[in-house]
């Protein structure tokens, strides 16, 4: 031991004497962050920023769908069974959520470190002049919108997150706790972000993929609206706050008819020409053929694949979603009795169902992915027992796309966009706003525009024959009052945006978590033998614990989450 300490100290002698001249020296064709500040070489720390929107991982996915989606009643975890990604299935049935889980620590570090991105940015960028970088306030504002977007995930997941800006020295960050805003505090700090953004971004942008003013509000508008569902420190909701539903009104005002529907709900998810359509508000941004191993792919999603087509089998569409899309004779949804009767994919025309279910779950017997060259079959099922036949099929891709469904062994990527808003959760939320503003009357038009758009999303199902879904008519096949409204507000985003990650928190926002997710999980008990030990815990499961492991790092500054 003796030796080993003298061997160090003689080390550092030598380093710091007869090696102090050449460290002094700077290395050649090394340059310092300074040197990189110019108006030439600005746009890189920008571009750095952008692409933490694709620094993730399969077991780290920002595409969030073990969160809201296996969370909630949408979704199986898949996989080859229960111990496959067992984070993930104690996610699906609420039970044994840990601190110490490391897919947690890290999303949550993986995120810092995009926001430390945007933060670098933006220091970097307020040392040039306007005059010497004229996009400089442009660019400020982009990374402001993409601040925006990294804390309204960790909101969403944690509640309670330390925020750091631009403006805050490295040597502080220390001394932030993730108590120091409070819940409301934290959401509009997240909407300043974006109510910034506004300001100086441009309608429409040069190069497809940078955010725009009408992506900012779009973002603010869904920031406002779940800051309107007030929570108490039990993360119950206490109250809907009037004056930020009409923030959310206010918002989705400047995003009227600076986008639109696509006419088939189907090409929101397709490759190629269909990407970054008149529907697409903010989506992240993949490709093949970035001059890398593999290229920029979607690694969010990739074990999604049927096994079928390669691997994984995750990500399981349940059979109480595939139940949900069933219609009545009016073609309205069976919100009371949808689940008495589970839908079989041997006999589908027993049944009328909104055509959404066929662009959104994979069915056996049915071609996958609108490509006849390819049939959806049984044998493609890693685990049908206990997750059931069907797979997820908006993140998915054919495999005859060409170039964008890509082998990297042993799973199977693709370079589809993924649509992080779209013009339809833009015209939901207004709904949502004036239904609990008590404008449910001007909410029927919103809500019968997704539906009439759903009913004619049949272009690429010709094989569907049982297809059946009908605007709301007040007085003719319903009574629209304010809690029918509701309903089918709530009811439609589900249909909509099933498997899209947002579920799970929707049910948090408002309030409903607890009552929809032990239901769930009683009358699906018998088909799913592991529900029968699921249990969801209000005031502490929905949100996620901070990561142990951050807590330690800030030396006890983090809190901790209520019940962990």
């Amino acid at each position: 031991m003796k030796n080993i300490k003298y061997l160090f100290g003689l080390i550092i002698l030598v380093i710091t004497t007869g090696c102090s001249d050449f460290l002094e020296e700077s290395p050649r064709s090394v340059l310092s962050e300074e040197e990189l500040i110019t108006p030439d070489n600005i746009d890189g720390f920008v571009t750095a920023a952008y692409a933490s929107l694709g620094n993730d991982h399969y077991d780290m996915p920002f595409s969030l769908w073990p969160y809201g989606n296996v969370r909630s009643d949408d979704a199986y975890k898949g996989g080859s069974g229960p111990n496959d990604i067992q984070v993930f299935h104690f996610f699906e049935i609420s039970e044994n959520i840990r601190t110490d889980f490391g897919e947690l620590d890290k999303f949550w570090f993986n995120s810092y470190i995009a926001i430390s991105r945007v933060n670098r940015a933006i220091r970097n960028l307020n040392k040039l002049s306007v005059g010497d970088f004229p996009l400089k306030e442009t660019r400020i504002a982009e990374m402001k919108f993409l601040r925006g977007h990294f804390y309204f995930m960790l909101k969403i997941m944690f509640k309670h997150v330390p925020y750091i800006t631009e403006d805050i020295p490295i040597e502080d960050y220390g001394t932030i706790s993730n108590r120091d805003l409070t819940n409301d505090e934290l959401w509009d700090a997240i909407a300043g972000d974006f109510q910034s953004a506004t300001a100086e971004l441009p309608v429409s942008q040069q190069n497809i993929g940078r955010a725009g003013k009408t992506a900012a509000y779009a973002y603010l508008a869904k920031v406002r609206l779940y800051q309107a569902f007030e929570q108490d420190d039990n993360n119950q909701v206490t109250n809907i706050n009037p004056a930020k539903l009409q923030m959310v009104i206010d918002a989705t005002n400047n995003v009227l008819g600076l986008g639109s529907l696509e006419p088939d709900f189907a090409n929101n998810f397709l490759p190629g020409n269909y990407e970054n359509g008149s529907e697409s508000i903010f989506a992240i941004q993949y490709t093949d053929s970035d001059n890398t191993l593999h290229g920029r792919l979607n690694f969010s999603d990739v074990l999604s694949t049927p096994q079928g087509l390669g691997c994984c089998d995750f990500h399981k569409p349940s059979q109480n979603l595939v139940n949900a899309y069933k219609t009545d004779a009016n073609g309205l949804p069976l919100f009371n009795t949808y689940n008495d009767a589970n839908v079989d994919y041997n006999n589908l025309n027993a049944v009328k169902v909104d055509p959404r279910l066929y662009h959104t779950v994979a069915i056996p017997n049915l071609p996958y992915k609108y490509d006849n060259d390819y049939l959806y079959v049984e044998s493609w099922v890693r685990s049908p027992n206990p997750y059931g036949y069907y797979a997820s099929l908006k993140e998915n891709v054919s495999p005859n796309c060409g170039s964008c469904f890509v082998n990297i062994d042993p799973f199977y990527g693709n370079s589809k966009n993924r649509i992080q808003i779209r013009y339809a959760d833009v015209l939901l939320m207004r709904a949502e706003a004036l239904i609990e503003l008590g404008q449910f009357n001007d909410a029927l038009p919103i809500i019968n525009e997704i539906r009439n758009r759903a009913s004619q999303s049949t272009g690429f199902i010709g094989y569907a024959n049982n297809l059946n879904v009908s605007p709301y008519i007040d007085g003719v096949n319903c009574t629209w009052t304010q809690d029918f409204a509701r309903q089918a507000l709530r009811w439609e985003r589900r249909l909509e945006f099933a498997m899209e990650g947002s579920r799970f928190f929707d049910l948090v926002r408002w309030g409903i978590a607890s009552e929809t997710l032990n239901k769930y999980y009683q009358e699906e008990s018998d088909e799913v033998e592991y529900y029968g030990g699921a249990n969801f815990n209000s005031s502490k499961e929905e949100y996620c614990p901070i990561p142990q492991a951050q807590i330690n790092f800030s030396q006890d500054v983090y809190k901790q989450n209520k019940g962990y």
